[in-house]
């Protein structure tokens, strides 16, 4: 793991103006929190969020409310930008809450308007295809700051989160991280409510990689659950996923103490068991025999999991990390291996002793 770089530039008063990008569930909880939040310091900062097209902000603006999270309304003091250039004039900070495999392109078209003194927060999570890089990477990769100017804090929440429930203001805890010192403290106070705690953790990597491994494990958690395979067997899958997640992490230069916290097993618990998890449910519907085409034309939302399948397993060959239900996840993807058999593959594997890391 590598050392916390300092920044002099880096702001320790609460932000002033924050834009969130994305409209999605994650983007509309954190411009909840964000815009009642009691300080006694001071007033909750503007927030303005930022959606791609009219088509998917005009219908926010109006009703302040969102099919992607019912029940929920947008705090009046939101505003929702009508314009890129508007979205991020005078921005402090940046929640960045668009699906992964979208923020090169979204910061590549944002990216004349952002701010110098702009720092970022993602809490995005998934691996990049190809380049195989992190949301906190990506972002630093197409902004290209300066390397003379101080280093622009980049930062990233994550944990076990469900939106519908931060939404209903039940109990939850978060990390937050990032390479430059001072800035997950500052994050943490900034988004800890009576409801909601902040830890910090200097690993960034291990906070990032956690929070998109898990996603591949709660689609095979969502097929045993398909398939009707029982707890014994769910069970021992969280097991030996957070065993194979850790060993990609370690080897990659993790701390193995970040897969057994709260953004490592408490997440991959969250994501496995909920009935609102995403990935969870895509699993379920392919256990129970449902297309992955079919499943995902059906879906509102983007399945994480799917695209960084594929970003796990092009890791595991990088680094020769054995992760044999991350394979098996991405034979029943993509290349039509009934759930079943899947079952059967990794449970006939050679006997061996219990390795967890």
């Amino acid at each position: 793991m590598s050392e916390p770089q300092t920044s002099a530039g880096l702001r320790h008063t609460p932000p002033r103006r924050v834009c969130i990008l994305g409209l999605g569930q994650m983007g509309l909880v954190a411009a909840g929190l964000l815009s009642t939040r009691e300080d006694p310091a001071g007033p909750s900062p503007e927030i303005i969020m930022w959606g791609h097209s009219e088509d998917e902000s005009g219908p926010l603006m109006q009703t302040r409310t969102s099919p992607r999270l019912p029940g929920f309304t947008l705090p009046p003091s939101v505003r929702i930008a009508m314009s890129d250039a508007e979205a991020l004039e005078n921005v402090d900070l940046i929640v960045c809450a668009i699906p992964v495999q979208f923020i090169r392109s979204v910061w590549t078209r944002l990216r004349a308007y952002v701010p110098a003194r702009a720092s970022v927060v993602s809490v995005s999570k998934g691996i990049e295809n190809k380049t195989l890089l992190r949301p906190t990477q990506i972002i630093a990769d197409v902004l290209q700051d300066d390397p003379d100017a101080a280093p622009r804090p980049i930062g990233v929440l994550s944990g076990p989160t469900i939106a519908a429930e931060l939404a209903l203001g039940l109990p939850a805890t978060m990390v937050a991280s990032c390479e430059i010192a001072g800035f997950a403290s500052a994050l943490q106070n900034l988004f800890s409510t009576s409801f909601l705690r902040i830890y910090t953790n200097e690993d960034t990597l291990g906070v990032e990689l956690a929070g998109a491994t898990k996603n591949v494990i709660a689609i095979a958690a969502g097929i045993i659950d398909g398939l009707q395979a029982g707890a014994n067997a769910k069970s021992a899958l969280l097991a030996r996923g957070l065993a194979e997640i850790t060993r990609l992490g370690s080897t990659m230069g993790a701390s193995s103490e970040t897969f057994f916290g709260i953004a490592g097993v408490g997440d991959l618990a969250t994501t496995c068991f909920s009935p609102e998890g995403r990935n969870r449910s895509l699993g379920e519907a392919l256990g129970r025999g449902t297309s992955l085409d079919e499943y995902l034309a059906s879906s509102q939302f983007v399945v994480e999991g799917v695209a960084t399948t594929r970003s796990v397993m092009d890791l595991a060959e990088r680094y020769r990390v054995d992760m044999p239900i991350t394979q098996a996840v991405h034979a029943v993807l993509f290349e039509q291996l009934d759930p079943i058999d899947a079952i059967s593959m990794l449970m006939s594997r050679e006997l061996k002793s219990e390795r967890l890391g």
